[in-house]
């Protein structure tokens, strides 16, 4: 059984397991609104990692990048004019903040 609050529409607003003050009223945990609520509580969870992980793999790439640049392997010139401009922005913009070094943590196994 699950406490529940609604908007004016009608629409849930509020979940939980536990009675609270503002509930006025309660459903199976197989009702059908229940049901979708949590389903998307989930895709929400879940979307929010993604993004999370897009972060962390931006970062990955751009040490990446740095790496085989300094390294020789691949030059800035090598990689498409909106790449380059994009490098040329965050490089700049890392500069600006002290360089924001060792935001990788070195301690952490390597993946290769």
């Amino acid at each position: 059984m699950f406490y529940v609050q609604r908007d004016v529409e009608g629409q849930l607003m509020r979940v939980e397991a536990a009675e609270y003050p503002e509930a006025t009223e309660t459903l199976a945990a197989d009702h059908h609104e229940i049901q979708a609520w949590f389903a998307n509580d989930v895709v929400q969870n879940s979307l929010k990692q993604l993004k999370q992980s897009d972060l962390d793999m931006i970062r990955v790439l751009d040490d990446l990048i740095q790496v085989l640049t300094t390294q020789g392997v691949i030059r800035v010139t090598d990689l498409p004019p909106a790449a380059q401009a994009k490098l040329m922005d965050r490089t700049n913009a890392r500069v600006a903040l002290g360089g924001l070094t060792d935001l990788i943590n070195d301690d952490e196994p390597g993946l290769i």
